[in-house]
């Protein structure tokens, strides 16, 4: 196995208090917040105080200014416990970089310090009943009446949506203008006319609470208008490649424990008089498996680097996206065979990787999706 270098004494540091954090107050009762659906409120706020929230933000605005090696740390440990209800990469690595670099002052001394307490939870409203990769077809509205906006529409798949004190709302503030027409606004909970609607029941990712979201001539004040009007999308395009290797990270985590857990179970497992370890189709399936988990990591790896000095472009966080979290399909795939018929018990951890692992082709924009931005860079013509 090829050693990674990426992190120094202070990130392993954090990797054990972390894993202490989660054995304390997450492991325990996450097959609890799956059977209800959500996690408990209480989580966010002892994730909070114990700094483990929004680090990569300036100590200013309440977070630690570390790099984003930490919240490296934390995708990868959060995964390896299979702990998927955890809704603290999207709040503190997506919603709050939003605010950061477009918000204004007044905004980030508004929002940032609440996010990292855990005293709010921070969402972001992308999706939509006909719009989910596709983000210039959204239809949710804002149309300016004076100060406030005039919000109009629903959005759905929301993660920490039915928790979310605060939402980024991704809208068409100037309708005919398409992808230029965008617009970003931060929409907070009690404005009159937001709803939160049921929590969504999925495949997997069970703990986390994924709801619907709607907009009834919300009163949305112009001081709530994130970055300039109609430079949504743009917005969006410049910050996605960090979500899609976000998405990558917990994917080569994820592949790399299920080898692992496979690894020691076929050891124990007894088949036709000898372990399952024994035969040589398990041999050569958990080789192969490993060999390109390791090519990933080392892939991966490299655009944590390019991240780490803004250089990680839009085709090749794609690329990372997309074949990792195939990959990671895969493996889950073959590893549950390699369980029997244990592997489809839900209580065995093998099961509900299996479960959660498939909405990773699914969202930061589909694999197709990415294979279309991988094209487009390579200069292949679109019909």
């Amino acid at each position: 196995m090829i050693e990674r270098t990426l992190f120094n004494a202070d990130h392993e540091a954090f990797r054990d208090s972390l894993r202490r954090f989660i054995a304390r107050e997450i492991a325990p009762f996450h097959a609890a917040w799956e059977d209800q659906g959500y996690v408990d409120r209480d989580v966010w706020r002892k994730a909070g105080a114990n700094g483990l929230l929004c680090q990569t933000m300036p100590e200013e605005y309440g977070g630690a200014g570390v790099d984003r090696l930490f919240a490296v740390v934390q995708f990868e440990e959060l995964t390896r416990a299979g702990c998927s209800g955890i809704g603290f990469s999207l709040h503190s690595e997506i919603v709050a970089p939003y605010l950061l670099r477009y918000g204004n002052e007044e905004q980030k001394q508004r929002w940032l310090p609440r996010l990292a307490s855990g005293e709010a939870i921070g969402a972001i409203a992308m999706s939509e009943p006909g719009a989910g990769s596709d983000l210039q077809a959204i239809k949710t509205t804002a149309v300016r009446r004076g100060d406030p906006y005039l919000l109009n529409g629903s959005k759905t798949f929301i993660t920490n949506g039915w928790h979310a004190d605060l939402v980024i709302v991704v809208a068409k503030t100037q309708p005919d203008a398409g992808a230029k027409g965008t617009s970003l606004l931060v929409v907070e909970r009690g404005m009159p006319g937001f709803e939160t609607g049921k929590r969504l029941k999925k495949l997997g990712l069970k703990a986390q609470d994924t709801a619907e979201l709607f907009f009834d001539n919300v009163k949305v004040p112009a001081s709530n208008l994130l970055g300039a009007e109609n430079s949504g999308f743009i917005s969006l395009m410049q910050e996605l490649p960090w979500e899609r290797l976000q998405i990558a990270i917990a994917a080569v985590a994820s592949a790399q424990v299920a080898i692992e857990r496979t690894v020691e179970y076929v050891k124990k497992r007894q088949a036709f008089g000898q372990a399952v370890a024994a035969f040589q189709n398990t041999r050569f399936t958990l080789a192969e498996l490993q060999t390109q988990v390791q090519i990933a990591q080392v892939f991966v790896d490299r655009c944590i680097g390019l991240v780490l000095k803004g250089e990680l472009d839009t085709a090749t966080a794609s690329m990372a996206k997309y074949w990792t979290t195939d990959l990671q399909c895969k493996v889950i795939d073959e590893c549950l065979q390699l369980y029997g018929g244990y592997g489809f018990m839900w209580e065995v951890p093998i099961a509900r990787q299996f479960a959660d692992s498939r909405v990773q082709r699914i969202y930061g924009a589909t694999n197709e999706i990415m294979k279309e931005v991988i094209a487009r860079a390579m200069g292949l013509p679109a019909r």
